[in-house]
């Protein structure tokens, strides 16, 4: 588990005043998958839900989705009779309920049901429980995910990507009130080739041939986002990305 998570999160909930956090996890367990330790152990440290994508499926390790169904989500459009579920409502710590739901693209990607619909119908259907809505959209391709952002604006309060593990700087609220940005990033090492280790990805490129990843170790950074939500009706009202290692975070103040 990264060791920067569990350093910051403490302190980055005092510093922001947090009520609510989310977190993907489908890369904790050595780039693929997650284990049931690693998910007690956010559960312990406050993450009230977790999301997840494609390497979520890992063999001997999609069991948690059993175990934890309710906490841990998969991408809600997977065809019918995968394990798991793909959104739920969980209440906050300042008591509102918050809805979350997990979707996947298919650009680039497995040619699973379609996010656009399969996601509008399910945002109908938490709508009649809270207007408080966060969208994980876990895909690859930019266009995708701007398009589903318009798509669900104003509908939802949040639509923010995952999968690429490379921060964007297109953080804004849509013009009915949803906050998006393309990818939040990754919490892990940045001297590295998405998180593995740079020799293994160059050979892998340059010879064309399967080498299995490794995970890089050094500079670690914090991705991530932080919302304000208007809780009466749901709406945006900021978004900021975080993008700092533990050095500047102490510096900065933000952990005091």
């Amino acid at each position: 588990m990264t060791d920067i998570i569990l350093d910051i999160l403490p302190r980055l909930k005092r510093h922001y005043d947090i009520d609510f956090i989310i977190a993907n996890v489908e890369n904790l367990d050595k780039g693929k998958g997650v284990l049931p330790k690693q998910i007690d152990r956010l559960k312990t440290e406050g993450i009230d839900c977790l999301t997840s994508g494609n390497h979520i499926w890992e063999p001997r390790k999609k069991e948690v989705l059993v175990t934890y169904a309710g906490y841990l989500l998969r991408p809600l459009n997977y065809p019918e009779g995968n394990v798991g579920v793909g959104s739920v409502v969980i209440r906050a710590k300042n008591g509102k309920k918050v809805g979350i739901l997990n979707l996947q693209g298919r650009s680039f990607m497995y040619p699973i049901n379609c996010p656009f619909t399969s996601g509008m119908k399910e945002v109908r259907r938490l709508r009649s429980e809270t207007d408080l809505i966060v969208v994980d959209f876990h895909a690859e391709a930019t266009a995708e995910k701007q398009a589903l952002g318009w798509h669900l604006d104003g509908k939802v309060s949040a639509v923010i990507g995952t999968h690429t593990h490379v921060q964007t700087a297109d953080e804004r609220i849509l013009n009915n009130g949803t906050a998006y940005i393309t990818d939040a990033g990754m919490c892990g090492p940045f001297d590295s080739v998405i998180g593995m280790d740079t020799r293994k990805a160059i050979d892998r490129f340059i010879l064309q041939t399967h080498i299995y990843y490794s995970i890089a170790k050094e500079n670690n950074r914090f991705n991530g986002i932080v919302l304000a939500i208007n809780e009466d009706n749901g709406k945006a009202e900021n978004i900021q990305r975080l993008n700092f290692s533990k050095k500047e975070f102490d510096q900065n103040g933000q952990g005091n």
